[in-house]
């Protein structure tokens, strides 16, 4: 991709991406998921423009589709929402595991991640069970996808642009189980609640950036 095509693509969707931070903590609004969806689909189209694979434009695009889902912040939405970052996150799997570099013999170099990994999946599985009502079973099918995006990302290397690969998946795990704790244990009025939007949100936009820097 040209390097003047590049930036006119992501300075605007950084501009989203600051503006939105501005507004994450107020409630739905049409500027407010406005701004959040473009922050992701611009960079979709950035990512369709450029040699990067297809499945990193279909997989920025899914999550650009959750975005605006979850922004609405309606239990439909938040439903729609959690199917649309699902697909997302099956297609960064995809993309990972059919990279020319990635090597499965990889994982056993990272055992000791994928055990926490998966430690981490119980964790949440149990916690998160009881206190998800009517969204138990998706939220519950959403955790071991993304945990397993999580793994599949350490079947690449740590070298050249590929080194960006393992922080944003990290990254965006982070951003997820933030917003499960916001969203499921923390009660209504908690101090933590101030400051959780302004946690998920870097985490989140910044791993997609880490994935488009990684695959461009």
């Amino acid at each position: 991709m040209p390097i003047p095509l590049f930036w006119t693509l992501f300075i605007p969707a950084a501009a989203c991406a600051i503006l939105y931070l501005t507004m994450t903590a107020r409630g739905a609004s049409p500027v407010r998921t406005l701004t959040k969806t473009l922050s992701v689909a611009l960079l979709a189209i950035l990512a369709a423009f450029s040699d990067a694979p297809i499945l990193l434009a279909i997989a920025l695009a899914l999550c650009a589709a959750g975005d605006a889902f979850l922004s609405a912040e309606t239990e439909q939405t938040f439903m729609a929402g959690i199917g649309s970052f699902a697909a997302g996150h099956i297609a960064y799997i995809l993309l990972f595991l059919t990279h020319s570099h990635s090597d499965l013999d990889l994982l056993s170099d990272n055992a000791w991640i994928i055990a926490a990994l998966a430690a981490l999946g119980v964790i949440m599985a149990v916690v998160l069970a009881p206190r998800a009502g009517d969204l138990r079973v998706p939220v519950l099918l959403y955790i071991p996808i993304i945990l397993g995006m999580g793994v599949a990302a350490l079947c690449l290397p740590a070298t050249g642009m590929l080194v960006w690969t393992w922080p944003a998946a990290a990254a965006f795990i982070a951003s997820d189980l933030t917003l499960a704790t916001e969203k499921f244990l923390l009660p209504e009025g908690h101090p933590a609640l101030r400051v959780t939007p302004y946690l998920i949100w870097p985490l989140y936009w910044g791993a997609q950036v880490g994935f488009l820097l990684a695959f461009t």
